[in-house]
């Protein structure tokens, strides 16, 4: 099974970064380039733990559902969050937030599995992985980017 690990340091207090990276409307701000969109469940502002969210995207040149749920959180420390239903066999992403010197690290793993098998393992070795792990890092871009300047206090009503 796959993981994708990215730790980021972000210059803001961990509270924020946590809020920020729960927030539905970043979310779909964050992933407008594959016209990402909640469509059920919460939908709008923080999600809670033991809440779902159903994101409708364009990746590979088909719209695809994914359902989750976060199924553990400790505020301001971390969340987890996974498939209940979607195109991967199985995933589950794992988000920690650790205070340090002047801002926050903050740490995620992914883990997936394809289906299909043997040509699941292959797609994910010639391009999903990569490609993947090219989408989180453009979304903690984006969340660094928020974080760090003053924009954060207006999506988080703060």
């Amino acid at each position: 099974m796959p993981t994708i690990h990215l730790t980021t340091f972000i210059a803001a207090p961990a509270d924020i970064v946590f809020d920020l990276c729960r927030h539905i409307g970043l979310h779909k701000e964050s992933m407008a380039a594959y016209n990402e969109d909640a469509v059920a469940g919460t939908r709008m502002g923080l999600i809670g733990k033991d809440e779902t969210v159903t994101w409708k995207a364009k990746h590979f040149f088909k719209n695809r559902l994914l359902r989750v749920k976060i199924t553990e959180m400790k505020t301001p420390e971390m969340f987890n969050v996974e498939q209940l239903q979607g195109d991967f066999k199985s995933m589950k992403q794992e988000h920690y937030f650790k205070p340090c010197e002047n801002g926050t690290l903050m740490i995620e793993y992914f883990h997936f599995e394809s289906p299909y098998g043997i040509l699941g393992q292959w797609i994910n070795s010639l391009h999903l992985t990569k490609y993947i792990k090219n989408m989180l890092e453009h979304r903690t871009r984006y969340i660094k980017e928020i974080a760090e300047g003053s924009r954060w206090k207006i999506i988080l009503n703060r």
